[in-house]
């Protein structure tokens, strides 16, 4: 893929920070992005685009911004607008996961807590920014769900059940901005980042050893793919659910 194959875009990435969100901010850049590194601290974005360094034929920036407050949402899509001349790529990858001990242990607010960022937060980014894109004659969004979402397990029920429902806001935004902004959803099996720091062996055997891939992914893996989707050679595709997961999908 070229280096300039992004050449112009503005993309904002939130939980870009570190994991994921950090590998697809970099991703983007290296493909000529202006990339808006985003989480809730600015610190923390700060220090991820230091370590991203300049290297990159696009360049990043660091911009705080809290997905699950709904009120922070239009404000800061329009900042982005006004600062950068353009908003072409949203990458709504901020999420927690917690993990559950036994479901009728869980709180209401940790259940509110688990939605309002994996789901109402990226309702908001989607409708408010794709709404500018489509003013703006066109753009991509691309939804980090997870496969948890279609194989889900009792101690990730809450994570499981937020990310299904943003798969079906893929679906329904691909239909309301179509057709002049895409909107497409990948869902990752099991990533080496830091949110697997919170997995004990067990639980990571068992997503591991029936995997035709037969390890976890790399971060890096992810960001290959956010960037096709986010350029004009995947002008074709939208409303798409993809599974990158190591072939989990195709075993069990």
């Amino acid at each position: 893929m070229s280096t300039a194959y992004l050449d112009g875009k503005v993309a904002l990435v939130t939980g870009a920070s570190r994991g994921l969100g950090l590998a697809i901010a970099r991703g983007l850049r290296d493909a000529g992005a202006t990339v808006i590194v985003s989480s809730r601290k600015l610190e923390a974005c700060e220090a991820a685009v230091r370590s991203l360094g300049d290297t990159g034929p696009g360049s990043a920036h660091p911009f705080a911004l809290h997905v699950g407050k709904w009120e922070s949402i239009e404000p800061a899509v329009d900042e982005i607008i006004a600062t950068y001349g353009s908003l072409d790529v949203v990458v709504n990858n901020a999420g927690i996961a917690p993990l559950a001990e036994n479901l009728v242990s869980v709180t209401e607010s940790l259940w509110d807590k688990t939605i309002e960022v994996n789901l109402k937060g990226p309702f908001r980014l989607m409708a408010v920014a794709g709404a500018r894109m489509v003013a703006a004659g066109g753009g991509s969004i691309i939804n980090i769900s997870s496969i948890g979402a279609v194989r889900p397990s009792p101690p990730e029920a809450m994570y499981a059940a937020a990310k299904n429902g943003l798969n079906a806001l893929t679906m329904a935004y691909a239909q309301e901005y179509g057709p002049t902004v895409r909107v497409n959803c990948i869902m990752p099996g099991g990533f080496a980042t830091d949110m697997a720091e919170n997995w004990d062996d067990e639980f990571i055997g068992k997503i591991v050893d029936r995997l035709p891939a037969g390890r976890l992914g790399n971060p890096d893996e992810i960001a290959g793919l956010v960037t096709h989707l986010a350029g004009d050679a995947a002008g074709y595709t939208t409303g798409a659910i993809i599974p990158v997961d190591g072939g989990r999908t195709a075993v069990y």
